[in-house]
């Protein structure tokens, strides 16, 4: 088995190390890791493409690579460059350090990775650690969860996850919750949710020449979400499974807009 791994932190990222680590068991002793990872910290750049400039890629080690782009400019260079237009059999990214559920999948880099692969026709996967009051005390670091859980995680979904060939087809975004190891409850297949009464933000400072320079600011992270969904379930111990497609189609609201919207020139003009 082939796999490549990406991520939105960066190719020095702890995280990556705990991907890398994942994708070397699931591949096996006769399979292959490929990694190709931004040279810099890539978070909030969801499914940016560097398609107005080029981009540096450069050789870090043997099948390990860090390139000057986004994590789907990685995912790109992965398959077309780095491994010369042969496909992986599966794309792993992440482990991002920080959940991406509920709103966070729209702005995530991590999930952008994955969403790029999906729509180069690969199997892909995001995984996400949310980070919390427990996080700074687990004994095996931040990362902990994802250590212990993530490669069962991942074989689960190769095995028994649902693989389409559609135009759009599924991939995953997984979010392990911010408790130790031991005390993860399970998994759960979640929708997205929605952390209300909180958004992104910006929080003005002026430098010391005057200049106004705006930081961008997210909201409270640990609001629940409701039952059923993807943060609700992380912050009630669980492992978070959540099928996401690229198509954005708000499907269920297409007959009620059609009956309203849907018109012909030709029946305008005859009073019909």
């Amino acid at each position: 088995m082939r796999i490549l791994v990406t991520n939105d932190d960066g190719i020095n990222a702890p995280g990556l190390k705990v991907a890398e680590a994942i994708a070397a068991e699931i591949a096996g002793p006769e399979g292959e890791v490929w990694t190709v990872a931004p040279a810099f910290e890539q978070s909030g750049v969801a499914h940016k493409i560097s398609y107005t400039h080029p981009m540096l890629i450069a050789k870090m080690d043997e099948r390990r690579f860090a390139a000057e782009g986004s994590p789907a400019d990685c995912v790109l260079a992965g398959y077309y460059e780095v491994l010369g237009g042969e496909k992986p059999d599966l794309v792993l990214s992440g482990v991002n350090r920080g959940n991406n559920a509920a709103e966070n999948t729209l702005y995530s880099g991590t999930v952008g990775g994955a969403m790029e692969a999906a729509l180069q026709g690969i199997p892909a996967i995001a995984l996400s650690q949310y980070l919390g009051p427990q996080s700074a005390d687990m004994d095996g670091g931040l990362f902990e969860p994802a250590v212990a859980h993530g490669t069962r995680v991942v074989r689960r979904l190769l095995d028994q996850g649902l693989w389409t060939e559609d135009d759009y087809r599924l991939f995953y975004n997984v979010n392990f919750p911010p408790v130790p190891a031991d005390a993860v409850r399970g998994t759960r297949v979640t929708a997205q949710g929605f952390r209300r009464h909180t958004t992104f933000g910006v929080e003005p400072h002026n430098s010391p020449s005057g200049r106004r320079f705006l930081w961008i600011k997210g909201g409270p992270q640990h609001l629940r979400t409701l039952p059923g969904t993807d943060a609700e379930a992380n912050l009630d111990g669980y492992i978070s499974i959540t099928p996401l497609t690229c198509d954005m189609t708000a499907h269920d609201r297409l007959g009620a807009l059609r009956d309203a919207l849907d018109e012909t020139i030709e029946a305008k003009k005859a009073g019909k």
